[in-house]
């Protein structure tokens, strides 16, 4: 099977009259009517993506904090980086023309996406790398979900105990037996550690919790989540773990269009049953997801936080018939928690008009899909104008530089990664 080719060739969105557009260092800004706005595209000779400034993201100031050193990423790929669409291969701002200024938040990076169409609505930094925390727990859903039964009564192990002191817990016991539902509960009301690694345990076979966290890998890949590697299944942090916002939203929306899913995603408390066997009393949790009993049309989603990761949160609503998702990394609690800054984008999102986007989710398989569809395929739809700009800052977009050579190298990169995979797994 070939991967599908992922660079367009040369495409330009063209600004409006007399908006500004980022030139190259060391210039002036232009607003010469009709250039087109460069932010980090085109694709360089190596396979890397060409140093080309990138717009800034709107960005709230948050108190300075301590945290461990940053992991350094794995090297940039110029066709993962493309996924979606050659608007979001940007480490700024990408928006759709026209249209009003995204709110400022503290997030390093973020996406909106409507979860039916698989429309990109805007971004900040789509395929940069970064530490994803608990909201890992979406890719264990993502997998485990069709693979388990949630009547089945199981057996927590020792094993399945073994979290860092401190971290989140349901407060499941060593020994104790609980259905695979009240699992999942506990994993996405209370982000138990140990709930995911009894999952990830159940899900991953003969090779147990190892095994899970390798079929999490497998489904990232499968999803197209190219930016995203799985150490834990919890989201506790591990050398070589990293996900994006683009990859976040791919794997949510697998989450959403899972029934089972979509309910314990929505559920403001449930009880854990006692374990007399173990000596141990029900009780009673609650969902810590504030969006569920706080925004209007909520869906649910999931939160996250490590001293390595920050915040970091993905929510879904439901407006006017149009269900978006945000995914936001690196955010400070700060003036706005996590979800705050969610509520924030969501509306934005739910503002903009229906037929805009710069860029789109790709579907489960599409990269191993065969014969290659031509690029255009993958590459995002363009955005019709929504009226005049706001605030100068809305209506930058990036511009594919990447011709019919260009367009050769991608695919090539994407057949030896493809073969170097297989080969891996």
């Amino acid at each position: 099977m070939r991967p599908r080719l992922l660079a367009a060739t040369a495409t330009a969105v063209l600004l409006p009259a007399g908006v500004l557009v980022p030139s190259a260092a060391g210039s002036a800004p232009s607003s010469r009517p009709g250039r087109a706005a460069v932010a980090g595209v085109p694709v360089g000779h190596t396979g890397e993506a060409a140093a080309v400034p990138a717009v800034p993201c709107p960005r709230r100031p948050a108190p300075k904090v301590s945290r461990p050193p940053r992991p350094s990423p794995p090297p940039s790929r110029a066709e993962e980086r493309a996924v979606g669409g050659p608007a979001l291969a940007t480490a700024g701002l990408v928006v759709p023309a026209g249209v009003r200024r995204p709110p400022e938040v503290t997030a390093t990076s973020w996406l909106v996406a409507d979860l039916d169409t698989g429309q990109v609505l805007g971004g900040c930094g789509p395929h940069e790398y970064a530490t994803p925390a608990s909201v890992q727990k979406l890719l264990l859903a993502a997998t485990m979900l069709p693979r388990l039964d949630p009547k089945q009564v199981v057996t927590v192990t020792a094993e399945d105990m073994d979290i860092e002191p401190g971290s989140s817990a349901v407060g499941l016991v060593a020994g104790g037996r609980y259905s695979v539902e009240t699992v999942w509960l506990g994993l996405l009301l209370q982000s138990g550690n140990e709930a995911a690694n009894l999952l990830a345990r159940l899900g991953g076979g003969a090779d147990g919790a190892a095994g899970g966290v390798r079929a999490m890998n497998e489904q990232a890949r499968r999803l197209g989540a190219l930016q995203t590697h799985a150490v834990t299944p919890s989201g506790l942090d591990g050398p070589g773990q990293f996900t994006s916002a683009y990859d976040l939203a791919l794997i949510a929306r697998a989450c959403f269009a899972d029934p089972a899913f979509r309910r314990y995603a929505r559920t403001e408390r449930t009880r854990i049953p006692a374990q007399p066997a173990r000596r141990t009393k029900g009780f009673e949790i609650q969902n810590d997801n504030q969006l569920i009993y706080r925004y209007p049309g909520a869906l649910g989603g999931k939160t996250g936080f490590t001293d390595l990761a920050r915040h970091t949160y993905v929510g879904a609503a439901q407006r006017g018939g149009r269900r978006l998702v945000v995914t936001l990394l690196g955010a400070e609690p700060r003036p706005a928690r996590g979800w705050e800054q969610g509520t924030a984008l969501l509306d934005w999102g739910f503002s903009l008009p229906r037929d805009v986007s710069v860029g789109r989710l790709i579907e489960p398989g599409e990269l191993d899909a065969s014969p290659p569809a031509l690029a255009a395929t993958v590459a995002a739809r363009p955005a019709a104008a929504s009226g005049p700009v706001g605030d100068g800052l809305a209506g930058w977009w990036p511009v594919a530089a990447a011709a019919g050579g260009v367009t050769l190298l991608v695919a090539a990169l994407l057949w030896r990664r493809r073969a170097a995979w297989r080969r891996v797994r």
